[in-house]
């Protein structure tokens, strides 16, 4: 799977709306209104390399209200979750 965070900037008086468009788009998983230098942040998720630029430039971009994006592409993942439940596999201290 490869992920890509999707900065995007939006119209000021439709960013719920933009949020809502984004959310709903096919290949984005997860949309949050941030606050800082840019308006919205989306998770792409797709499986393919080529499929970022249909997700993105095929679609976000294309949606009413959004004025600008940048895309920045996952090399790894680290997750305090996933290295806890690593940890959690059933085994037992030797003490």
């Amino acid at each position: 799977m490869i992920t890509a965070i999707v900065m995007i900037d939006a119209a000021t008086d439709s960013i719920g709306e933009v949020a809502e468009a984004v959310a709903d788009l096919p290949g984005v998983s997860e949309v949050y209104s941030v606050a800082g230098d840019v308006d919205l942040v989306a998770l792409v998720r797709v499986h393919q390399f080529e499929e970022i630029a249909d997700v993105v430039a095929g679609r976000i971009n294309k949606v009413p209200g959004v004025l600008d994006t940048a895309t920045h592409i996952a090399f790894r993942a680290y997750s305090r979750h996933d290295l806890e439940a690593a940890f959690s596999l059933g085994l037992e201290s030797a003490d």
